[in-house]
């Protein structure tokens, strides 16, 4: 049986050795377009800061793993599936015959329509081709625009602020994080930065980027010009899928996959940030572009592509946890609320700590908080197990502190 996998990043390796582990006979090719060794985009930000060196953004430790294990590595691009031939083609032109295989080809970030985007000097941050340049150029005193204050963003500028560079970072919404936080925890969050000397701008756009005297000029729709000696585009990803046309692959924001994540066509399966699967909370199928999903989707879609669908996806939870030069938030589920529900709010600007849960019916459904991280692990587990809060329900609307507590009584039946 020959396995072939389509992407090195968290999904792909998790395939891999998830497919070893189950069929120790089976032929596995893994297949990635980077010259490097797959590695983990979120450790990048730690390469930037010196705490790791490249070797240390590997997703397997040992230079050896691949051959232990019997996958076979191939550093090239993917121009085409063939599901009838049950083939794929190499950029080179050669071909390549499966039994079973995973796209889990991640995704690209967002080049937003800038004029002056692709001048030298502007760089996204998702590759460790980027994370060279940005060293590169990013010594301490230079002045650095971040285009994008969203998850992505908020990682990079705390990379950013330790590198003592002069930071202005730009975010065309009203506020910092917004897919992840709500109006008052984005706010704070932007305060917080400012306290810490970074300059924030929102409710404004890139309008132009300029070459000027051996630097660049960034020209915001606010009207204000803003020098850089670098500038970082961070507004977003999106999945692979281009390589995908012709296919027959059913295709809306990713690749549609199933409870098992195969696609409509059969033997071939998808996984991480180019998959749109199940969405636990809402039910419906989404694209959720975080490593915990694509661990998860690459472990499941593996033992479904050795074992024949024995394993269903009951679906991801969203959930984000975040921090920004030492300022913990996080969002799970579904933290906007849903319409007829409720929510309960807890709010001290002065600390910067905030917690919002929001409820339907005796089920706490979704949570925004900043500075109360002695809860996190109590709200994933009330969310995710649907847990019936009973009475929990009205005393955590009069304090929502009190997780721990109702977590105990409505799981434990502790009084």
């Amino acid at each position: 049986m020959h396995h072939i996998v389509i992407g090195a990043g968290p999904a792909g390796v998790t395939a891999c050795d998830t497919i070893r582990d189950l069929d120790p006979s089976a032929r596995i090719t893994l297949i990635g377009g980077e010259s490097e060794p797959p590695y983990s985009r979120m450790a990048i930000p730690y390469l930037l800061v010196e705490d790791i060196d490249e070797q240390g953004t590997y997703l397997r430790k040992s230079e050896s793993h691949y051959s232990e294990r019997r996958i076979e590595l191939l550093q090239e691009g993917v121009t085409g599936v063939n599901p009838q031939h049950r083939s794929v083609t190499l950029a080179r032109g050669d071909t390549l015959v499966f039994d079973r295989l995973l796209i889990a080809s991640g995704a690209t970030p967002v080049k937003p329509p800038i004029p002056g985007i692709d001048s030298p000097g502007v760089h996204s941050c998702w590759t460790l081709a980027d994370a060279r340049a940005i060293i590169e150029r990013a010594k301490p005193g230079v002045p650095v625009v971040l285009i994008g204050a969203g998850f992505i963003g908020c990682i990079i500028l705390e990379a950013l602020v330790e590198r003592d560079v002069q930071l202005t970072v730009v975010e065309k919404a009203d506020r910092m994080v917004p897919r992840m936080l709500d109006e008052v925890a984005g706010s704070l969050i932007k305060a917080w930065c400012e306290d810490r000397g970074v300059t924030i701008v929102t409710n404004s756009g890139v309008a132009g980027i300029e070459k000027d005297h051996g630097g660049l000029t960034v020209n915001l729709e606010n009207g204000d010009n803003l020098p850089a000696g670098l500038v970082i585009t961070a507004v977003g990803v999106t999945p692979n899928i281009a390589f995908l046309a012709g296919s027959g692959l059913d295709i809306d924001q990713g690749v549609l996959v199933n409870a098992h994540l195969e696609t409509n066509q059969s033997g071939i399966f998808a996984a991480g940030d180019v998959a749109q699967a199940r969405d636990y909370s809402t039910g419906g199928y989404s694209v959720q572009a975080i490593q915990p999903t694509a661990v998860e989707h690459g472990r499941i879609a593996a033992s479904n592509m050795v074992s024949g669908e024995s394993v269903v996806h009951q679906g991801s939870l969203n959930m984000n946890i975040l921090d920004t030069l030492g300022l913990i938030s996080a969002s799970f589920g579904q933290w906007m609320g849903v319409e007829g529900g409720e929510s309960s709010v807890l709010l001290d600007e002065a600390r910067h700590r905030y917690l919002k849960l929001q409820f339907d019916g005796e089920y706490l459904i979704g949570a925004g908080c900043l500075g109360h991280t002695q809860h996190i692990g109590v709200l994933r587990g009330l969310i995710r197990g649907r847990v019936p809060l009973g009475e929990w329900k009205g005393r955590l609307m009069k304090d929502p502190t009190r997780l721990m507590e109702a977590y105990l009584g409505s799981v434990l039946g502790v009084s």
